[in-house]
């Protein structure tokens, strides 16, 4: 069994690859020679799955795992956390702006006694709109959630086994890696660490899909909208009620009438984009809980370059 697994889910990147397996490998010889390299391969479209089985019949080390199709970054967490076997259980991401010269820190760190330990970076060395859109996710993620989220803080981190093994309990679909992580409560440090620019391309998250995953993540840790929708109803009832009152009193003192027929349409409308605003809100949720309901598994597994087990 060994003693340390790193997985990393993989996306467009065939031409760093090679490099990432090379510098682990410095790395983790640091701590242990007994350690895995598990490389989650979702269906990019590139070479990316070719070169994981090359590397792993290179080095029995490296192990790889390719989907059936595209299930995201965080679903290929989830694979990786399956499968891996290690005492203790690194996660990255594979485009090299985590150095994985920093692990051996982060199990020193762990070592102090905690289960997990975070790579904070520090300044980024994203683009200005990658920053200003991760930026505004967190903000809204941690409003609505009701989380306190570092958005200094990615999926880099090491965890323990004990760790792990409660995350692999949590099979619901919506999946957010940092945030279930942080829902278990374990003891938890960080520490500063670099952040390197990309070894090559661009990020894959947009900012559609940034609010995709806000708003997916939002509806699978709280309730938080629909309590607000209900704050939102009780406000516009209670100034409804308070010009109807105004209105009345200004009648009955001064004889005016009531007039005003296109204010009248306009409230209308208003209050109809409400109210359908707030039932699109209840469907999304009752959506979700029928996607819950029918069970269906996290990934598929489409080819795996070794046997295992789980």
């Amino acid at each position: 069994m060994p003693h340390i697994s790193v997985v990393i889910p993989v996306y467009k990147a065939e031409n760093c690859l090679q490099v990432l397996c090379k510098r682990l490998e410095s790395s983790l010889e640091l701590i242990s020679q007994d350690f895995e390299i598990i490389l989650v391969e979702d269906c990019s479209g590139d070479r990316s799955w070719d070169i994981i089985v090359k590397l792993a019949k290179a080095d029995p080390r490296v192990k790889g795992i390719q989907f059936s199709r595209n299930f995201g970054q965080h679903y290929g967490i989830t694979a990786g956390l399956d499968h891996c076997d290690g005492d203790w259980v690194v996660v990255m991401d594979c485009d090299l702006q985590d150095s994985p010269e920093e692990i051996p820190q982060l199990y020193a760190k762990a070592q102090e006694g905690y289960d997990i330990v975070l790579a904070r970076r520090g300044k980024r060395k994203d683009t200005l709109r990658k920053r200003l859109t991760s930026w505004l996710f967190y903000k809204i993620f941690n409003y609505l959630a009701g989380l306190q989220y570092d958005a200094q803080v990615g999926n880099f981190r090491i965890m323990s086994r004990a760790v792990v093994e409660n995350f692999c309990l949590m099979r619901e679909q919506l999946r957010f890696f940092g945030g279930l992580v942080d829902w278990m409560g374990f003891p938890t440090a960080s520490i500063d660490v670099g952040h390197a620019k990309r070894f090559e391309g661009k990020s894959a998250y947009t900012f559609t899909k940034l609010w995709k995953l806000a708003t997916d993540t939002i509806i699978a840790y709280s309730d938080k909208p629909l309590r607000l929708s209900i704050k939102l109803g009780f406000l516009i009832s209670t100034f409804s009620f308070i010009y109807g009152v105004y209105i009345a009193v200004r009648a009955l003192l001064y004889g005016s009438s009531v007039t005003g027929w296109s204010s009248l349409i306009i409230s209308l409308y208003f209050l109809g984009g409400i109210i359908i605003f707030i039932l699109g809100i209840i469907g999304v949720y009752l959506g979700r809980l029928f996607d819950e309901t029918k069970k269906r598994p996290l990934y598929l597994v489409r080819n795996k370059t070794f046997t295992r087990k789980l």
